[in-house]
């Protein structure tokens, strides 16, 4: 029945692309401006060694102590950066989807690629500040947030259209389970986190 839709329903098709534009727009927003005012904090390090930034709130919570760190240069160069480009490609792409842009599925495929990449950087960077560096920067933690919206929901919308091959049963579920994984990832991701700081979290009180 998909089948049929994928060819002759293109209003089906459209909804599926307009909500993931929306998706994507407001957290490729909200992951652009976590990496400007990264970029800009490390900016600020490279002049000011001393400098504190503004997520230096405790000894968890604290970006400067992240961002002083091998880590946050894992390709010769601040992480943020790519944030800056990788979502400023995510805005262009959610607007041009506003704009009832088509692409071809070849298209798809890449960008799911692209998040699922972003996605695995983030689980090492997580991994890093969790276990290695013993402290969180807030503004990475709301772009490992939004990167696990933009993978699921990029990967659920590919699944419905036929892009990514799947059962009809399961392309027929993909949307609303895709939302159930969601909540999934993010408890465990952020569990860990709580349960690795317990002891300083339950010191602040």
């Amino acid at each position: 029945m998909l089948a049929e839709r994928e060819t002759g329903d293109y209003p089906l098709f459209s909804r599926l692309d307009r909500n993931f534009a929306i998706l994507s727009l407001i957290t490729g927003a909200l992951a652009l401006v976590s990496a400007i005012v990264l970029v800009y904090e490390r900016m600020q390090v490279y002049i000011d060694p001393n400098h504190q930034s503004i997520c230096d709130i405790n000894a968890i919570l604290n970006c400067g102590t992240v961002m002083r760190t091998p880590y946050a240069e894992a390709f010769g160069f601040p992480n943020p950066f790519i944030g800056l480009v990788g979502y400023t490609i995510v805005l262009t792409i959610s607007m041009a989807l506003l704009a009832k842009a088509r692409f071809a599925n070849w298209f798809w495929i890449c960008m799911n690629i692209g998040h699922l990449l972003a996605f695995a950087f983030v689980c090492y960077l997580w991994f890093n500040t969790t276990f290695n560096i013993n402290a969180l920067c807030i503004f990475c933690m709301v772009v490992w947030l939004m990167q696990t919206f933009l993978l699921v929901r990029v990967t659920a919308r590919n699944i419905t259209a036929g892009v990514i091959p799947a059962p009809e049963h399961i392309r027929e579920a993909a949307q609303g389970w895709s939302w159930f994984v969601i909540v999934l990832i993010v408890v465990v991701i952020y569990g860990i986190i709580v349960i690795r700081f317990f002891d300083q979290i339950v010191g602040m009180f």
